[in-house]
């Protein structure tokens, strides 16, 4: 009897435990499996600031976290050689400037006052040249003089005839100032010292910087009386108006996901829900993004860079980068 019992226990006991089993995978077949929860972070476009000249920190106006405006003053710099280079641009423009002055205006009054005397005087020695030779000539013809006399009265009168011409000259070169090549070369120096003038003051520009976006100051490199040397980052300002949500999502999870789809997204850090629209798709390059499934019978699962950008710009108010977005 003993022996029937033991054996009647045994098999009540496998029984029991045959209708746990079935249960169990009943329950695993007709239970819904709990949804899969994909996992991001927002990010933001990011612009860095710096200087086109080496300089010196004067004065920092915004610290990390301060938000910022387009135009607003982010870092007064110190530069005193740009200073100097500014003035050897200006004296420069204005030496040039005097000079093209000096070409449209021509001779002075006086020079041309004393060019017109000089040519006055010689026309009045070719008066009297001309007058001599008429004279002598005539008496050449009634036989008073000889040849000699009337040859040199010629030459006398063609001689004055020449320094009339070569003084009318003078006088009218005078008087219309410099030659027009000359004139274009003055005012070509003057555009060339105008251009240097405007290159230095655009180096005097950058000592003074301002936001070029709307922004949050996420770093700022140096301190105040620091060096700063050409094109070094002074500090890095994240762009509140350019928000995407990255997530990294194996392909198997990704039929649920298509260029141009909308999804809904929530972020925990701001408890807010907001539509989104995928827009790239990039499978990542690293290796360690595949997950191995040939030991199943299966295929290497790699890893996709899924971006999306909000529907409504007006829901990205609040969110920073680094925020945890989560798709279920």
């Amino acid at each position: 009897m003993a022996k029937r019992s033991k054996l009647n226990n045994l098999l009540i006991i496998a029984l029991v435990l045959v209708a746990v089993m079935a249960l169990v995978i009943l329950v695993g077949i007709f239970l819904p499996k709990p949804k899969e929860v994909l996992q991001g972070q927002a990010e933001t476009s990011d612009y860095r600031v710096s200087s086109k000249v080496p300089s010196r920190v004067k004065e920092l106006r915004v610290q990390s976290g301060d938000q910022v405006k387009v135009g607003d003053t982010l870092v007064i710099l110190d530069s005193p050689e740009v200073e100097a280079k500014l003035m050897q641009a200006e004296a420069a423009e204005a030496a040039a400037k005097a000079i093209e002055q000096k070409a449209r205006n021509g001779a002075r009054q006086q020079e041309i006052q004393g060019a017109y005397e000089l040519w006055q005087k010689a026309k009045a020695g070719l008066d009297v040249a001309e007058k001599t030779f008429t004279r002598v000539s005539r008496l050449y013809d009634e036989g008073v003089i000889p040849a000699q006399k009337r040859d040199e009265a010629e030459a006398q009168l063609r001689a004055m005839q020449a320094t009339e011409k070569a003084a009318k000259s003078q006088y009218e070169m005078a008087r219309e100032g410099a030659r027009r090549e000359d004139r274009a070369a003055a005012a070509a120096q003057v555009a060339r010292a105008q251009g240097a003038v405007t290159e230095v003051e655009g180096y005097r520009k950058e000592t003074v910087l301002l936001a070029t976006a709307d922004g949050t100051v996420t770093q700022i490199f140096p301190e105040v009386g620091e060096l700063v040397g050409t094109g070094a980052p002074i500090m890095n300002i994240a762009k509140t108006d350019d928000v995407r949500f990255v997530f990294n999502i194996r392909e198997d999870y990704l039929p649920e996901l298509k260029v141009g789809i909308e999804k809904d997204i929530y972020v925990p850090a701001v408890d807010k829900s907001l539509k989104v629209r995928v827009t790239s798709m990039n499978v990542m390059g690293s290796y360690a993004t595949w997950k191995a499934t040939k030991a199943l019978d299966k295929y290497d699962l790699k890893t996709f860079e899924v971006t999306a950008r909000p529907v409504n710009q007006a829901d990205i108010k609040d969110i920073l980068a680094g925020m945890t977005v989560i798709i279920k």
